[in-house]
């Protein structure tokens, strides 16, 4: 995705919500974990429940890795030359849905960049759907234009019923049942069922996730910081900011799973805005992790629990995260204690080698981004 375009206004609206104007962080998410990730994984990501992670860009490549990240499939080009032959060359931040036996619902647009229109080059959209097992080409179904000028993003709602995309300053629910190969070989260009008007923040959308009922969005106003906020879609409550990130970046995709890493996940590209040097470097894209406040306290398991006073020895740690009432490994904790240092592996856990203690109470300490440490102590005896 990027930044603000001027986009074609659509037909009248049949929910209104008023954004407002400005607003602070209000501390309700914490950074839990920053990841490097490949330049190609550029646009977006999405999960299914088999815990498979997928990412797509750099234009439009799809990849496959574990919840580890670490690559199981990879399809450089995507889209193959019919539809390319139609225009469409960019897939933006896209969403798993359940329907079909599981698949890959691709938002499609024409961009080239410094073109007329804004890099808009064929003025429509269309969503297309590819397999998750091994990322090839299925089927495209054509979004009427009079509705929307491109599908810069998708996500489908929990029940996976409908799939929310956006034009202008409106968001857009299409049916998840008119996307789907009887549609594309019909050739039928299909129309949302749902607008709500002025839905899209003030700081604009790059991506979509679900979370509490609740459509996560991610957006970048110009030099301004990077911004999530979340918009209920039945129009019932205001819209809120969840997140604001004042690093140097551009905005991409969102998606929430939970893992060690955390909660919520937002994917960050290297193309800082004003030429400004990236914060987490160039070369590559970056996952930025958070999870709620409250849930912000990393968990400390020692063993033993009692060693020998005056002499060295090794005791492991193992650091979680409690998320959705399950306890997930933490990789990349720091633990400290008696003198001692060391980080923990992907399995969350760390040797950390003691040399000789005084008899006593020995307090351990693991800490990681912006958690809350966790602490545990070994009796020296």
């Amino acid at each position: 995705m990027r930044r603000a375009w001027a986009l074609l206004l659509a037909t009248a609206a049949t929910l209104v919500v008023a954004a407002p104007a400005s607003a602070a962080d209000p501390g309700r998410w914490r950074i839990s974990d920053v990841r490097n990730v490949p330049i190609e994984y550029f646009q977006g990501l999405t999960h299914d429940p088999a815990g498979n992670r997928y990412f797509d860009g750099v234009f439009e490549g799809l990849y496959r890795t574990d919840a580890n990240l670490v690559e199981q499939a990879r399809l450089p080009v995507a889209l193959p030359e019919s539809v390319r032959a139609l225009g469409f060359n960019h897939i933006g931040d896209f969403t798993w849905n359940s329907a079909e036996g599981g698949r890959l619902i691709l938002p499609l647009e024409c961009y080239t960049p410094g073109g007329p229109n804004g890099g808009n080059t064929c003025g429509r959209g269309a969503f297309g759907v590819a397999d998750p097992a091994t990322l090839g080409w299925r089927y495209l179904v054509r979004l009427d234009p009079a509705d929307i000028p491109k599908a810069m993003w998708a996500e489908a709602s929990p029940d996976g019923q409908l799939v929310w995309t956006s034009s202008g300053k409106d968001l857009l629910a299409y049916r998840g049942s008119d996307v789907s190969a009887a549609t594309a070989a019909a050739g039928t260009a299909i129309r949302p069922i749902r607008r709500l008007a002025g839905g899209v923040p003030p700081s604009g959308v790059t991506g979509g996730a679900f979370f509490r009922g609740r459509l996560l969005i991610p957006g970048q106003n110009g030099l301004d910081p990077l911004q999530i906020w979340s918009v209920d879609v039945n129009g019932a409550s205001p819209q809120r900011l969840e997140v604001e990130l004042p690093i140097n970046g551009e905005s991409e995709g969102v998606d929430v799973v939970p893992d060690g890493s955390g909660l919520l996940h937002y994917l960050i590209s290297p193309i800082a805005p004003g030429g400004r040097p990236p914060t987490y470097g160039s070369g590559h894209s970056a996952i930025v992790s958070f999870v709620l406040a409250a849930q912000a306290r990393l968990r400390l398991g020692v063993a033993p629990k009692r060693v020998a006073a005056g002499a060295a020895t090794t005791v492991g740690v193992r650091v979680t995260l409690r998320l959705r009432g399950r306890r997930y490994p933490v990789a990349g904790a720091t633990v400290t204690g008696g003198g001692a240092t060391a980080t923990t592996q992907a399995n969350g856990i760390a040797a950390l080698a003691l040399g000789p203690q005084s008899p006593g109470i020995l307090r351990l300490t693991a800490a990681k981004q912006q958690l809350r440490p966790g602490r545990a102590t070994i009796r020296v005896r």
